[in-house]
């Protein structure tokens, strides 16, 4: 399962705040959500990953595609250590 909510930073920047896995189809969905704020957020946005569990390969590609396009990532320890060892961090 997958959580994503829409919400701003204090200073007014869009973000996502993600809770559960980024795994399998729920990769799709976080792609089309972001792709949906980036639009309309000037390319400006922030993912909050501190609540996710677990990411798949393919969540961890997509995040490190993100994380290149200028997204920041804001994560737990445990993801942070995935993107560091793929070489996204």
């Amino acid at each position: 399962m997958l959580k994503i909510e829409s919400a701003r930073t204090t200073d007014g920047r869009a973000k996502l705040v993600i809770e559960g896995r980024v795994v399998g189809p729920w990769v799709v969905e976080l792609e089309l959500a972001c792709e949906r704020e980036l639009a309309g957020a000037a390319g400006e946005l922030t993912l909050d990953l501190s609540e996710v569990a677990f990411v798949d390969r393919e969540g961890l590609e997509l995040l490190c595609i993100l994380g290149r396009r200028g997204v920041r990532l804001d994560c737990s320890g445990f993801v942070a250590e995935q993107l560091k060892a793929r070489g996204c961090r």
